[in-house]
């Protein structure tokens, strides 16, 4: 897999700007559920009996995906018109401590067939833009959700207020019983909730890295955008089923869409999604399939180059360590980097893309001991194109990394960008899967070599000692873990290394009996002077004349 020219590259002053209007619109999404992080549970049986919310009978009729397509296609073709931000302002002029006190009341829940059920969240404070949510009988007839003040507790500051019918929602949850034999006892497992990100879960997993409906223009050419998913279709299911399909509407300044999601969830949660995007305008940079997280530090270190450490009794912060890219016959590792002066963007050639992700290796509580947070069980998201997807053609899966010194707001963002730009007026349809995983996607690879587990750096002095010592020797130890791997600690294990700069020297492997899997040692000497921008450093395994691991990606 060949990393393209752009890896690595900084933004300017317009990238700083983008970044903290970014930073704005996470914090507000993520604060918004921070009840969410632990999703909460409760018995469905008491929201059966209550009177059911408002609803209005919604005027469209029955909607299919192919209707919100000629919507979106239909928009692309008039003006840009923003949605009116028309928050009254006892709501607009909530602080984030008094808007966290809008909680909604468990026992109104509204019931979606016998193995779901949603509940909206209120608007207020930076969630100001309302979406429009109907929900979809399998006879076609829609009720519109219309605001009703009283499935929430308002909290002290807005005590004894109440609201128009017409103030509707910022967003919504959806809640499933995990356990087949209890489907009433339910459990939130997806949020939609500002612009077009939406998180999802899978069984005894907790919320971590965001998903998007697109990207336009992430750190330029040009000023990042933020389409919005303005309307929701929800298809009830009828019965017991075990998926349900909600349909979105999507529009922003370059382009409108429309997408379908079937949802399956479960012990891995996995959303078939369809999409059809329609162009107003160019765009320098269009990020299909999305992934937004957060890495604060890892197993090395913030791991820039004189990154400043973090002062943090846990050992790890992030919600992802690494981005995984497949192409076809290798698939790469990179581990993720912050303390960069500036943004740095990396780009990964994948024609075509078999599919990519932004993963939580580390799975135990020993790698972060932090009691609360459970990093340890934040779920990796894959993203596997359908076979013969045409937008997932020639392009590269480009990364972003943003320096963060801060927990609760995302700094990652992965997303395939194809070659071919966009032109108004051509639709570009998608189709993929998205797969909650563990530390690995095994099912969903076509190939599985042995994975990077383990990516630490230290001075290379404590091996050959020097008076005084060297800083610039640094040594690298990969870990990888896997099927293919001999269990022969004498076997001939060949490895290929590769630094774009300066030299690797003296590398040597050893099996690891405590684990089963193999170690790379190796020295790197970076050239003096440094340059500008990142090193690239690549590594991997061969036995008997296959390769054996997936392709290690680093930057020193």
């Amino acid at each position: 897999m060949r990393e393209c020219p752009e890896s690595a590259s900084t933004r300017t002053e317009e990238t700083r700007e983008a970044r903290f209007s970014r930073r704005g619109l996470l914090r507000t999404s993520l604060a918004s559920v921070a009840g969410t992080f632990l999703p909460s549970a409760y018995d469905l049986n008491g929201a059966r009996t209550m009177a059911q919310p408002r609803e209005s009978a919604s005027p469209d009729g029955p909607s299919t995906y192919e209707s919100f397509v000629e919507r979106a296609r239909a928009l692309a073709a008039e003006a840009y018109r923003p949605a009116p931000e028309d928050l009254p302002q006892e709501l607009a002029a909530l602080d984030y401590d008094a808007y966290q006190r809008i909680a909604f009341r468990p026992e109104k829940t509204i019931p979606l067939g016998q193995r779901f059920s949603l509940q909206p969240f209120h608007r207020g404070f930076l969630q100001r833009k309302r979406v429009d949510v109907v929900l979809q009988a399998s006879d076609g007839t829609g009720r519109r959700l219309d605001y009703d003040s009283s499935l929430f507790d308002l909290g002290p500051a807005l005590q004894g207020r109440s609201f128009p019918r017409s103030l509707g929602y910022a967003g919504f949850r959806l809640n499933t019983g995990f356990d087949t034999a209890k489907p009433n006892a339910q459990e939130e497992f997806l949020v939609f909730l500002g612009a077009s990100y939406f998180r999802l879960r899978g069984r005894g997993q907790t919320y971590g890295l965001s998903a998007r409906g697109v990207a336009v223009n992430t750190f330029g050419p040009g000023s990042e955008e933020f389409p919005d998913f303005t309307a929701f279709r929800i298809l009830e299911p009828s019965g017991n089923e075990t998926t349900i399909t909600i349909l979105a509407l999507l529009d922003g300044q370059s382009l409108s869409g429309a997408y379908r999601f079937v949802v399956t969830p479960g012990e891995i949660a996995h959303i078939a999604v369809t999409a059809s995007l329609h162009p107003r305008r160019e765009i320098a940079r269009l990020g299909l399939a999305p992934l937004t997280s957060m890495f604060l530090h890892g197993q090395n270190g913030a791991g820039a180059r004189g990154a400043e450490a973090f002062d943090d009794f846990r050992p790890q912060v992030h919600d992802s360590d690494g981005l995984a890219v497949e192409t076809e016959g290798d698939r790469l590792w990179r581990p993720l980097v912050n303390g960069r002066a500036s943004t740095a963007i990396s780009a990964f050639e994948a024609t075509p893309l078999r599919g990519f992700g932004l993963l939580q290796r580390d799975r135990n509580f020993a790698d972060y001991l932090d009691v609360q947070a459970r990093h340890e069980d934040r779920p990796g998201l894959w993203v596997r194109p359908e076979a013969g997807n045409a937008a997932f053609g020639s392009g590269a899966v480009q990364l972003f990394e943003i320096p963060s010194r801060e927990e609760y707001t995302d700094n990652i963002v992965a997303a395939f960008v194809p070659s071919t730009k966009p032109v108004p007026g051509r639709a570009i349809d998608l189709a993929y899967g998205l797969t909650t995983v563990g530390a690995e996607p095994t099912p969903l690879l076509s190939s599985a070599p042995a994975r990077v587990v383990s990516t630490r750096v230290g001075s290379a002095e404590r091996l050959r000692p020097t008076n005084p010592p060297n800083p610039q020797r640094r040594l690298y130890v990969i870990d990888f873990e896997g099927d293919g791997l001999p269990a022969d600690p004498k076997a001939q294990v060949d490895v290929a290394l590769s630094a774009s700069a300066g030299a690797f020297v003296d590398p040597f492997t050893e099996r690891v009996p405590q684990t089963g899997g193999w170690r790379l040692y190796a020295e790197y000497r970076p050239p003096n002077p440094l340059p500008a921008g990142d090193v690239v450093l690549r590594a991997r395994l061969s036995h008997a004349g296959k390769v054996i691991t997936e392709t290690w990606d680093a930057v020193a």
